[in-house]
């Protein structure tokens, strides 16, 4: 099993507690090498790294990445993004050519069971998996020609590189890039929406889980995705109860001071016992939690004004991570 990340040494305790969360749930049988992507990575944290994995007898290997615009050709804006999650689209040239199939996965997830079902998807016919996000606007899906099919998350993806190899979707994907000058709202993520609509296979929620799932209900999610097809009530709820990776995705991050994510000790545990407990979590956002929770307590009568301030909101986030505050 090929799992890959993207990172820089900043984000290395991050990307530790998820490596060992799929390493404290992998199943006997299981043979795992860990690809790390990696910008500046101290060789400290490449040692620890090293030794984290090996306790588990499984591999790892680290491949430094060279500046993007080298490999993208083009100007490009992130939109306040860090530049290295587009390095996901190069995978087909980052790693050895012997990987034929890969699990991507942003360094903000904890794996809370095995990934061998995941890793069997049936992908003979399809360059990639990945889940919905059922809360991107219609003027986005609109924009990006996903008429009856789901908008997705590129935060977990299981990929096919040999058919994206052989079928040049990486060319692809950076021409529809290009043509938009370079400037998406989610970057390659819209990109790869766009692109490979018809080549895909929809995963269940279960494998990229975030906070909108428990602040909409299923009614309103439902609402939210038609015209796609969204998963029964009865999955949404047994996927809700027991989700299987966990994608702290927006600003509810688990090692901010504050934060009341539902599976905040889920990172805890993992963050602790990957050797990194040390690590200091991020202060400053006490009063902006207090805030968002209120919010969400009084705006929970009424999803549909929750969700359209968010949507407000959310461009204002971005300016303020692309000012690093």
């Amino acid at each position: 099993m090929n799992v890959v990340y993207t990172l820089n040494n900043s984000f290395v305790p991050q990307v530790a507690a998820s490596i060992e969360s799929i390493l404290c749930n992998k199943e006997i049988a299981d043979e795992i090498e860990v690809y790390l992507i990696g910008e500046n990575i101290s060789d400290k944290n490449m040692g620890k790294l090293n030794h984290q994995v090996n306790k588990f007898q499984q591999k790892v290997h680290f491949i430094p990445l060279q500046q993007l615009s080298t490999l993208i050709g083009f100007e490009f804006d992130t939109g306040g993004w860090n530049q290295i999650v587009l390095a996901r689209l190069f995978l087909d040239k980052l790693l050895p050519e012997d990987v034929e199939k890969v699990i991507y996965l942003d360094g903000d997830t904890i794996i809370r069971g095995s990934l061998r079902k995941l890793w069997e998807t049936d992908l003979s016919e399809a360059v990639i998996a990945m889940a919905p996000e059922p809360t991107v606007n219609k003027e986005r899906k609109n924009f990006l020609g996903l008429n009856t099919e789901p908008y997705c998350n590129a935060g977990v993806l299981l990929i096919n590189l040999d058919l994206w190899k052989n079928e040049s979707y990486e060319k692809k994907i950076l021409d529809y890039y290009k043509q938009n000058n370079g400037k998406l709202f989610a970057n390659d993520q819209d990109a790869l929406n766009a692109v490979l609509k018809d080549s895909r296979i929809i995963l269940s929620p279960t494998y990229n889980y975030f906070n909108v799932y428990d602040q909409y209900s299923y009614s309103y999610l439902k609402k939210l995705i038609y015209p796609a097809k969204f998963i029964s009530k009865e999955e949404f709820l047994k996927v809700k109860q027991n989700p299987t990776i966990i994608h702290y995705l927006g600003e509810e991050r688990p090692w901010r001071v504050g934060n009341k994510h539902r599976f905040k000790k889920d990172f805890e545990n993992s963050l602790y016992s990957s050797g990194w407990s040390d690590m200091k979590f991020e202060k400053g956002w006490e009063l902006y939690f207090k805030f968002f929770y209120l919010f969400n307590g009084l705006t929970r009568p009424f999803p549909m004004i929750r969700y359209h301030i968010m949507n407000i909101l959310i461009p204002y986030f971005i300016r303020f991570r692309a000012k690093g505050l």
